[in-house]
């Protein structure tokens, strides 16, 4: 017989993935950096202390002792995991009432909370459009929202970023008859610029649409005691569902979606990602219900965070910086070139500022940009050192002059 030689096509497509590879070599590799500590405002990764402008703890709890103690006293009492689904066995008495508290919070009937935010989006997104309905989807959505979207039979509609004109036009696409879903971001994760919810609002009353909003970036954020983009613009009444995350300004991990009774019954056993996966830790319950209670009595963390924000926003743009529409602690500063964003980070952190890269397809290719974030644990003094620091590296790298 012939002998013939295997060819192994999978090992062979993943060998040909070589990028990770060549930045590298050039030295200039940006992520998967190993952090050794806490993660507040400075960090440390292989034994140097960095300042953080890449977090997403807007409240700055990530590091917070109540939380830990919060954690510690939840790990004592219900143990480190629950074993199983919040359908089957996965459920606690602090799991409904985090639940409670959120859907207060937010202001809607009832919520339920997944094991992450991805999973939020994956699951709510897929469970509530069928083959007839439509998916009408900002196109720089956060990727859970796309993903969700794909094992969705429904009809998907993209309309330009922030721009209602472009809604409408899918909007007049749309059967009338049929479920019509917009999903969108409250405050976008890259950009830091905020929905404009008033005209979307009027768009969905218009074309008898319903609105579901990603506050992931919002929660902490906007509105009054951070309660989010639609308590932001006084416009709760006007959205059907809000979607958070934990993992940003509530220092945890896991997500919940709030809404309706009727919505939450029918996702609580039509959304795959929480009925077939495991539980939220009772770690991670007990740290976000702590983190809300200190969000509500301690205003004064989120008027700090603004005042850093606006401070950062308005020294960059007085140096020649390109932040775009940013509005809110997410500050892009945009480097429109791959290579050139990997090499300013490498550079900013032998520094001592760590920034993080946004590339394709996080962003369209010609917005590359580094993402610069604030916490309300910044000092103006920190903020002022990492500025100073990046605007040398982007006139060395003649982005600005």
């Amino acid at each position: 017989m012939e002998n013939r030689v295997k060819c192994n096509n999978l090992k062979s497509k993943c060998s040909r993935f070589t990028a990770p590879q060549e930045a590298q070599a050039k030295g200039i590799y940006p992520y998967y950096k190993p952090i050794e500590s806490e993660q507040g405002t400075v960090v440390k990764i292989n034994g140097k202390d960095v300042l953080m402008f890449g977090s997403n703890s807007y409240l700055g709890l990530a590091n917070d002792s109540r939380l830990k103690e919060a954690a510690i006293e939840a790990i004592k009492k219900y143990g480190t995991s629950c074993s199983g689904s919040r359908f089957l066995n996965g459920t606690l008495d602090i799991h409904v009432a985090l639940e409670k508290k959120l859907a207060q919070l937010v202001g809607k009937e009832a919520a339920v909370c997944f094991s992450t935010g991805f999973q939020v989006n994956l699951g709510v997104v897929s469970a509530l459009c069928g083959r007839n309905d439509f998916l009408l989807l900002d196109r720089l959505d956060h990727a859970s929202i796309i993903e969700g979207s794909r094992l969705s039979f429904a009809k998907v509609c993209k309309y330009n970023h922030n721009d209602m004109g472009s809604l409408e036009l899918r909007l007049k696409q749309c059967d009338p008859e049929s479920v019509k879903l917009i999903v969108t971001d409250g405050v976008f994760s890259m950009e830091g610029d905020i929905v404009d919810l008033p005209r979307m609002v009027a768009l969905a009353e218009r074309y008898n649409a319903d609105i579901m909003i990603d506050d992931a970036h919002a929660l902490g954020v906007l509105g009054r005691q951070g309660r989010g983009t639609a308590d932001y613009f006084g416009l709760t009444d006007q959205v059907g569902l809000i979607m958070g995350t934990f993992s940003k300004s509530f220092g945890s991990l896991g997500g919940f979606i709030a809404a309706d009774f009727d919505t939450i019954n029918y996702l609580k056993h039509n959304a795959r990602s929480l009925i077939f996966s495991a539980s939220m830790p009772p770690a991670n319950v007990a740290a976000v219900s702590k983190a809300i209670d200190i969000m509500l009595s301690e205003p004064e963390r989120i008027q700090h965070l603004w005042k850093v924000s606006n401070y950062a926003r308005r020294e960059f743009k007085e140096r020649g910086f390109d932040i775009g529409r940013s509005e809110t602690p997410i500050i892009p500063l945009f480097v429109r070139d791959s290579e050139k964003a990997f090499w300013l980070c490498n550079r900013l952190f032998g520094d001592g500022v760590f920034v993080t890269p946004v590339i394709a397809p996080a962003v369209p290719e010609d917005d590359v940009l580094i993402r610069f974030a604030l916490m309300a644990t910044h000092t103006f003094e920190q903020v002022d050192e990492a500025i100073d620091k990046i605007t040398k590296a982007f006139q060395q790298a003649k982005i600005i002059e």
